[in-house]
């Protein structure tokens, strides 16, 4: 079976376009071929209760935690996110375990002469494989997480409980817009008629959009961070994180420990606790205090979670994260700044469509930089990111692999010295 999943995986990425290795070319802006594949597998999306997320910052934390909080409960949960790190099965779990290679290989099997005569999108594919596995697995509720954008977005033909966007921020501006408003209308799309809708971040720039939209459609819609105000309390531990919440004014959970560490989770928490209130109001869902506290303090266990904020050694310090769009990375360099290291060693790696203009100034020059190509076909090769990177003071050598300039970052640490891997998804996945 290793062999067979192994070729089918390579079908699947040298056959089909693949926006993770290829870029905006391969981006399909119409929800044509997701109609017809899963008309062709009988409308499984219709077969499960949804939650669908979009956002530019947060999805995939959020999704996670909503995950654990719903196993925890005893709800049969599929998870639907993207992009992968190492595995493509890491994008459909069920109660967190990944979708079985044989599930995979049947499942291109029975369609290829669907795929050969649609040339769907590798996306497209995933997606209606999500749908597939989950109405087979007849789990309780499904969450699913969109890729790009949302209104175009192959998810997008969900009927979903409840909908959820998480943020809005800059990114793929040349795909969903060049002004905040813009790319608060793409994601808006997932705004469905009578549907529920949770937004994490109240902007005052765009929450127009989202006012109107829901308007338009009738959603109850809610800002979660004006209803549910999060502070960390205790940080010192390595894989956890302490919490205070409050309801509107009054406090609500204390000393919640939190299987997650980062800048970004205040904001994911409050709007994990304004989907969970949005899904009690629907009365299909009832939570319960001790197994949320459960959920969240067990959160990687459940869900397989990894990617965000993750340590990948005690001494000397060493965190890798996937942040790689203007907001995400200003939050992390902060809370590398705050950790207030004795020398700090960055090894980073970006892809070719990355604005560096806007996301080079935010990093620190006192730090030491070590430049590797991410090992996909969008990479930035070294030395180009290294001379960009010298026009903004920042000094360092570049590397034939991002494990060989992690390799030289650990060499150079010392053990009160911190190193940080990022910059893209892709050099996350290749240290993980």
């Amino acid at each position: 079976m290793k062999d067979t999943y192994a070729a089918t995986l390579d079908y699947l990425y040298s056959q089909l376009p693949m926006y993770q290795r290829e870029g905006q070319s391969a981006y399909k802006e119409n929800l044509t071929n997701i109609r017809v594949l899963c008309a062709a597998l009988d409308h499984p999306q219709e077969r499960f209760p949804s939650i669908h997320l979009a956002g530019t910052n947060g999805k995939g934390s959020t999704a996670h935690l909503l995950s654990a909080v719903l196993q925890a409960h005893g709800y049969r949960t599929g998870l639907h996110t993207s992009p992968h790190y190492r595995d493509f099965r890491e994008r459909i779990k069920v109660d967190g375990e990944l979708i079985p290679p044989q599930a995979v290989v049947g499942f291109v099997e029975d369609h290829r002469s669907l795929f050969e005569r649609l040339q769907p999108s590798f996306f497209e594919i995933s997606v209606a494989l999500a749908f597939h596995h989950f109405a087979q697995e007849d789990v309780d509720v499904a969450i699913i997480e969109t890729g790009l954008g949302g209104r175009l977005d192959s998810t997008n033909i969900l009927n979903p409980q409840l909908s959820i966007i998480t943020n809005i921020s800059w990114d793929h501006q040349h795909l969903l817009g060049n002004t905040l408003p813009l790319i608060a209308g793409e994601k808006a799309g997932i705004i469905k008629a009578g549907v529920p809708v949770v937004v994490g971040e109240y902007q005052p720039e765009i929450a127009p959009v989202f006012e109107a939209k829901a308007r338009e459609l009738q959603s109850r819609l809610t800002f979660a961070s004006r209803h549910y105000r999060v502070v960390e309390t205790d940080t010192s531990a390595v894989q956890h994180t302490t919490y205070r919440t409050w309801r509107g004014t009054e406090p609500y959970l204390n000393d919640l420990v939190v299987n997650l560490r980062g800048p970004f989770q205040p904001r994911n928490l409050a709007t994990l606790l304004g989907a969970l209130e949005a899904l009690e109001k629907l009365e299909m869902y009832q939570f319960e205090e001790i197994s949320l506290r459960y959920a969240l303090r067990h959160l990687r266990r459940l869900t397989n979670y990894q990617g965000r904020w993750q340590v990948l050694s005690e001494s000397p310090l060493t965190i890798t994260d996937s942040a790689h769009n203007e907001e995400g990375l200003r939050l992390v360099l902060a809370a590398l700044n705050d950790l207030a290291p004795r020398g700090l060693h960055l090894v980073l790696g970006m892809v070719q469509d990355k604005d560096l203009s806007q996301i080079l100034p935010l990093f620190p020059p006192a730090a030491r930089y070590y430049f590797a190509r991410p090992a996909v076909p969008r990479g930035l090769v070294a030395d180009e990111l290294r001379d960009r990177a010298a026009t903004y003071g920042l000094r360092g050598d570049s590397y034939p692999s991002v494990v060989e300039a992690w390799r030289a970052a650990r060499v150079a640490a010392g053990e009160e010295e911190v190193i940080f891997i990022g910059g893209s998804t892709f050099v996350v996945a290749e240290v993980i």
